[in-house]
């Protein structure tokens, strides 16, 4: 997990949003609308976000840590 509460809150909030404007938009918005409304609710839903991996950023104030055998 790497997203804190507040993180997850507002992407899921700005996930709807764009869900609803692509319910609204013509054809040509529709696919880009629906992907970032899915990609923001599920990062949301599972606390991860693979971009932030990549970036090094962390807002979740809880760190796990790898047990290695």
């Amino acid at each position: 997990m790497n997203l804190g509460t507040g993180d997850r809150i507002i992407r899921l909030i700005g996930g709807f949003g764009f869900v609803m404007l692509d319910y609204f938009s013509n054809t040509q918005w529709e696919i880009i609308l629906l992907f970032i409304g899915l990609w923001s609710v599920l990062t949301s839903t599972f606390g991860y976000c693979p971009f932030y991996r990549l970036t090094g950023i962390n807002t979740c104030p809880t760190q796990i840590k790898e047990v290695r055998k």
